[in-house]
């Protein structure tokens, strides 16, 4: 079974940056699509990154292009995010999730990290 710990998130001022980090665990994920997600009270749970665990480019929701860096370290079997230029408009709690390739849908989930931007 997949296990995805996340940690990292905190509060940082507009501008600043911070990394989220998530530990994955329970199976071997060469053939799985990881994935951060974020949700803000009142609001659907948006992708923000994803890639795949080997190879792949990855890809970026338009609202972070730029900003955020999605990587991970297969050594490690740790997924980060890295979230530059910060804005208000990115508190969310960030989750981090898996789905094998060829899946339709994410069915591994951590328990999400709080992310707090204040202006």
């Amino acid at each position: 079974q997949v296990q995805l710990v996340e940690s990292g998130g905190g509060l940082v001022q507009a501008g600043g940056s911070l990394r989220l980090s998530c530990a994955a665990s329970g199976r071997t994920f060469s053939r799985y699509i990881m994935g951060w997600f974020r949700q803000s009270p009142g609001k659907e749970r948006d992708l923000v990154a994803s890639i795949r665990w080997i190879g792949g480019t990855p890809s970026y929701g338009d609202p972070v292009k730029g900003r955020f860096t999605i990587s991970r370290d297969n050594a490690k079997s740790t997924l980060y995010l890295q979230m530059n230029s910060l804005k208000p408009e990115d508190t969310a709690v960030y989750y981090c999730a898996a789905r094998r390739v060829g899946a339709a849908q994410y069915d591994s989930w951590g328990q999400g990290t709080q992310v707090t931007v204040s202006s």
